[in-house]
């Protein structure tokens, strides 16, 4: 399985990041990400138009909202890197969804989509608090503030669920 971090998304204050789209540095980022995935692939991405972009952003992604980002009120200037870091390392904030209701969405999208791949390679396009709470419980990450902190835009990780691994593909 492959988990994608999205591209770099266009933002500012007056458009919620649910709703970032990707900006032109992030759109070209993805279309390199998708020359390199393998052929065939099973393609989900979140429901937030900047991870199914970073797809492609075509009728071949199936959009589920179980990879989406954890739902959050936080504040735009300052702070929210620090807010993020402590989140995924245990801290709980007012107004963040719970981190075992992330994972318990994220983890029954994955069985489906893994069913539905029908042994093609599953690629997962997400966001990266999501994606590190949820390896965090079912590969074991040692020091999930680390891990989401050396995230990139995108990311492309390389899962292996038996094995209990995950690392960064080229």
């Amino acid at each position: 399985m492959i988990l994608i971090r999205h591209a770099m998304p266009a933002f500012g204050p007056d458009v919620p990041p649910h709703a970032w789209d990707l900006g032109a540095e992030g759109h070209a980022a993805a279309r390199r990400l998708i020359a390199a995935l393998p052929p065939h692939a099973y393609l989900v991405s979140s429901a937030e138009p900047k991870a199914w972009q970073s797809l492609g952003g075509g009728d071949d992604v199936v959009r589920d909202r179980r990879f989406n980002e954890v739902a959050r009120v936080e504040p735009w200037d300052g702070g929210f890197r620090e807010l993020r870091r402590a989140y995924v390392e245990g801290a709980d904030h007012p107004q963040w969804e719970p981190r075992s209701e992330v994972v318990e969405r994220f983890d029954a999208g994955i069985a489906d989509h893994l069913e539905r791949a029908e042994g093609r390679p599953l690629v997962v396009a997400t966001h990266g608090m999501a994606m590190t709470l949820w390896l965090t419980t079912r590969i074991g990450l040692g020091d999930p503030g680390a891990f989401w902190a050396d995230l990139r835009f995108p990311d492309k990780l390389v899962v292996d669920l038996d094995a209990h691994t995950v690392r960064r593909a080229r």
